[in-house]
This record gives structure tokens, sequence and C-alpha cells, in this order.
């Protein structure tokens, strides 16, 4: 896997994002079986960045915490049987990756959620990240059950590489 990984915000954590991301990332690719390479951007941004984002992209005024702008459609989320057919233009030419995303996540609200939730800004950074890649997998969470799945899915991965609310 490839990552891509830019902060606009002097804010910044106490561990390497980028290291931390590539693992999370990967760990969800691995998850959903995805048979390419693949790459993927990551924006830390902040309150005033996010809502601009949110804004131009979902008109949406207000702040998040993270946004997902998944760059495949998919019939069922997870599977990648047919995304040669479907979505070709969706593998970088150069480096024959499929190219899933872009996600922009907020370094001032994660750090408040930790906060707020008990738990370390690693294992909020984590979670979001999680829950981004598996956006940008199909997945979502506009339904009970959707979010219900998602849920299992997010914490089977933080808990398989042992980041835990602890």
């Amino acid at each position: 896997m490839t990552s891509y990984v830019e902060n606009e915000t002097p804010q910044s954590f106490s561990f390497d994002e980028k290291a931390l991301f590539d693992r999370v990332a990967q760990a969800v690719l691995d998850s959903e079986n995805c048979p390419y390479e693949a790459a993927v951007s990551l924006l830390l941004t902040d309150d005033a960045g996010i809502r601009e984002y949110n804004k131009n992209y979902r008109s949406i005024d207000a702040e998040t915490d993270v946004l997902s702008f998944p760059n495949l459609e998919f019939e069922t989320p997870g599977d990648f049987s047919d995304v040669e057919q479907r979505e070709a233009d969706c593998f970088d030419p150069d480096t024959g990756e499929l190219v899933l995303g872009d996600i922009i996540l907020n370094v001032s609200r994660a750090k408040e959620q930790a906060a707020e939730y008990g738990h370390s800004e690693r294992r909020e950074f984590a979670f979001l990240l999680a829950h981004s890649m598996y956006h940008l997998c199909g997945y979502d969470h506009m339904t009970p059950p959707e979010a219900e799945l998602m849920e299992e899915k997010q914490e089977s991965v933080l808990q398989a590489l042992s980041i835990t609310r602890g």
C-alpha cells in the first residue's frame, strides 16, 4: 500500500501519523481481502479546514472529525471482484495501484474526542482512520444494520492491531 500524508495545520500528534496510518489502512485492506496494491491519501487539517472541505464538497457548513472521499463505487461493500471491469480508470497508470480515495482528518477534533472518550489520541486517530478506510471500501452507516457491521469491522481491526480504548 502507498499512502500520502500531508499536514496543513501546525498541530500534530506524539506518534508517527504516517506509520500508524499505514498499519491501520493495510489492516483494513487485508481484512477485506483487497487483491490489489492500493494508494490512499490522508490530509490532516483543523476545524476551519475541515469545515471548508465539508462546505465545498458536501454542502454542510460545519466542522466534523473526518471526511472520506471514495474513488470507487461498490455494488457490495468490500467486494473487489469486478473492480477492474467496472472501475478501470481507478488504477494509477504509472504504478498500477488501485487509487481508493482520500481521507481528511481534523486533528483538533481527534484530540478533543480522545479526551472526551477517555482514551489516547493514538486510539482516536486509528479509529477515525479505520472508519474512513471502511468508507473507502464501500461501507456506510446510514441504517442500524450497516452501522453495526461497520462498528464490528472497525473494532475487529483495531483489536487485531492491539489498539484498544485503554
